[in-house]
């Protein structure tokens, strides 16, 4: 998987081709804090301080560094496949809200 923690946050790893060096960009923050190195152990360093300079300036300047999810999201897909993940739902016992969310919780800890 190319994500990393650094400080409990996520970050996505990239390899950047043009700079012959490895990208990590924040996720879930509510602006933009990436960094670069050229190994595992320095995007751990460089995550770090760049996490650090975000935060600092966000507490600076009185802005919440974290973004807010509500928890609810709308997925267009095809009626197919909403009546085929309908079915195996009910299949299982559970609302399809309920297959919906277990799914996803396997995807994300992968």
């Amino acid at each position: 998987m190319n994500m990393m923690i650094i400080k409990g946050q996520k970050a996505i790893i990239s390899y950047d081709e043009d700079m012959d060096m490895f990208r990590g960009e924040f996720v879930g923050l509510t602006g933009g804090a990436d960094f670069y190195a050229k190994d595992i152990k320095g995007l751990h360093e460089e995550g770090t301080i760049s996490l650090n300079v975000f935060l600092d300036m966000c507490k600076e300047d009185g802005i919440e560094p974290f973004k807010n999810f509500s928890g609810k999201f709308n997925v267009r897909i095809n009626p197919e496949l909403h009546a085929d993940i309908a079915a195996v739902a009910k299949s299982k016992g559970e609302s399809l809200n309920q297959f919906v969310v277990k799914t996803l919780q396997r995807a994300a800890q992968t």
